[in-house]
C-alpha cells in the first residue's frame, strides 16, 4: 500500500480568508517502509505572512520571494498524490487550504485526486481521549524523537507523522509481509499467496490446563452451577 504523510505551512490561518499555502511537505511509505521518495516546496504566497504564523513556521516573507507559486507545481503535486491513501494531522486545516489552491488554478478538490484520507488527530482523540493529542504531545507519548523541531516545517512534521502513524498503528506490523524487489511499487492491489504457510498449533500445558480447569469451575460456581458449557456437556453425556 502506498502511503503518503502530507503536512503544509501557511500565512495564516483562514484559507477563506485569502492566506496561502507557503510549504507542502510529502514523505512516502510503501508498505510501511520509507522509500525516500518525498515531495517538498516552499512556495511564493503572493502575500506575507501574519506575524502569529511567523512565530510559528519562522519562514521570513523574503524568502519566499523567488519561490514558484503554486499554479507553477500544482500538476506535479497532483501526480504524485494520485490514488494513495493520504495521512494528515487535523486533515481539514491542510486540506481546506489545499482545496482553495488547487480551485485558484482550475483542478477538482484535492479528495478526488487520492484514494482516501486518514486524520491521525481523529484517530488519536479516539485513542486518547480527554489528552492533548498535538503532533508533540503524541511524539512524548510514543517516544518519538522531536528535539529537532523548534519551528514548525512541512516535511519535518511530515516526517515525525509517519513515525506516529507508525507507532499509532503498531498492531499492524505483524501483519505485513515483504514484497519481493521486482514487484513493482505502484501496485497497491498486491496479492498473496498463503497456502504454503503452516501456522503452528500451541497446545496448552498440564499446569495451564488445570488453571483453565479451576477458573471454569470458579464461574461455574458464582452462576449457581448455570453455565451454558457445564450444561451442554452434561446434555451431550446423556
Amino acid at each position: 500500500m502506498r502511503q503518503i504523510f502530507l503536512d503544509t505551512e501557511t500565512t495564516g490561518l483562514s484559507a477563506e480568508g485569502g492566506d496561502r499555502v507557503i510549504e507542502i511537505g510529502c514523505v512516502e511509505l510503501f508498505n510501511r517502509k520509507l522509500t525516500g521518495n518525498n515531495l517538498h516546496f516552499y512556495l511564493n504566497p503572493e502575500r506575507d505572512s501574519h506575524e502569529d504564523a511567523l512565530k510559528v513556521h519562522g519562514i521570513s516573507n523574503e524568502f519566499l520571494r523567488d519561490k514558484p507559486k503554486f499554479a507553477q507545481v500544482a500538476q506535479e503535486v497532483i501526480d504524485y498524490l494520485r490514488d494513495a491513501e493520504v495521512i494528515i494531522h487535523n486533515a481539514a486545516f491542510d486540506i481546506g487550504f489545499l482545496n482553495k489552491e488547487l480551485e485558484r488554478v482550475g483542478q477538482a478538490p484535492f479528495t478526488s485526486h487520492v484514494s482516501n484520507v486518514i486524520d491521525t488527530l481523529v484517530m488519536a482523540k479516539q485513542m486518547y481521549p480527554g489528552k492533548r493529542n498535538s503532533l508533540d504531545a503524541l511524539c512524548d507519548r510514543l517516544g518519538v524523537d522531536n528535539s529537532g523541531r523548534t519551528l514548525h516545517g512541512a516535511l519535518l512534521d511530515a516526517e515525525l507523522l509517519a513515525d506516529v502513524y507508525i507507532n499509532l498503528t503498531r498492531g499492524q506490523e505483524a501483519l505485513m509481509m515483504e514484497i519481493s524487489d521486482d514487484q513493482p511499487k505502484h501496485q497497491t492491489d498486491l496479492q498473496i499467496d498463503l497456502s504454503s504457510y503452516q501456522l503452528p498449533v500451541l497446545r496448552a500445558n498440564d499446569n495451564e490446563l488445570t488453571a483453565h480447569e479451576d477458573l471454569l469451575k470458579q464461574l461455574d460456581k458464582s452462576s449457581g452451577g448455570k453455565t451454558v458449557w457445564r450444561n451442554l456437556g452434561a446434555s451431550l453425556a446423556h
